[in-house]
């Protein structure tokens, strides 16, 4: 018998959040660590504190010269919670604004992303670029790390005035059954709250 998709709300684990944002939150250094803006990256400065970003959280990966390079979504989370100062490759301190104006420029969709990952991050989530799996993110289950373990879900963030096809929602589908994920639907409204919803497939 043919399968047929269900649709659910699905809202990541809420209960014990503030409990959970202890546990990940990262330890503030004395001053905000340095990054300069290059292209699609933000490379941090080589210290301690820089790296705490990727040993504590998981931000960015670390390279060979002891700095962390983080994802331009990375990095904007990381300057709204006053761990990060920005400057261009010119040394000109970015403000949020002008940050982000840039952003959108390399990623079109940047702001409604950076939304999905702000919110995922907030709620004790690990969540990492997925774009070798054909998906924005990739998410890991409260308390894994990359490396640990694989990653539960994919996720595919959308403004919930943005419209696509019936083709388009099964090829998301098979990218999530084609990587052994769970797909995830995060619909961002205009006040920029967001609400999941967990495709899965059932036998009637």
């Amino acid at each position: 018998m043919a399968k047929k998709k269900a649709v659910e709300a699905a809202e990541p684990e809420t209960s014990d959040d503030k409990k959970v944002e202890e546990k990940v939150e990262l330890k503030k250094p004395k001053n905000p660590v340095l990054g300069i803006l290059t292209g699609e990256r933000v490379i941090t400065e080589s210290s301690d504190d820089a790296r705490d970003f990727y040993n504590q959280s998981r931000f960015g990966t670390l390279n060979e010269g002891g700095k962390v390079e983080l994802s331009l979504l990375e990095a904007l989370y990381l300057m709204e919670r006053e761990r990060l100062i920005i400057k261009s490759e010119s040394g000109k301190s970015l403000s949020f604004e002008l940050y982000v104006k840039k952003a959108r420029k390399v990623e079109p969709n940047f702001w409604i992303r950076y939304i999905v990952f702000r919110d995922m991050r907030n709620r004790g989530y690990i969540i990492k670029t997925a774009l070798k799996f054909g998906a924005d993110f990739r998410v890991y289950d409260r308390g894994v790390k990359p490396g640990e373990d694989h990653a539960k879900w994919i996720v595919f963030p959308v403004h919930e005035a943005s419209v696509f096809t019936w083709h388009e929602f099964s090829a998301k589908n098979r990218v999530a059954h084609s990587t052994k994920k769970r797909l995830l639907l995060a619909i961002v409204d205009d006040e920029n709250d967001v609400t999941y919803y967990q495709v899965s497939w059932t036998r009637p």
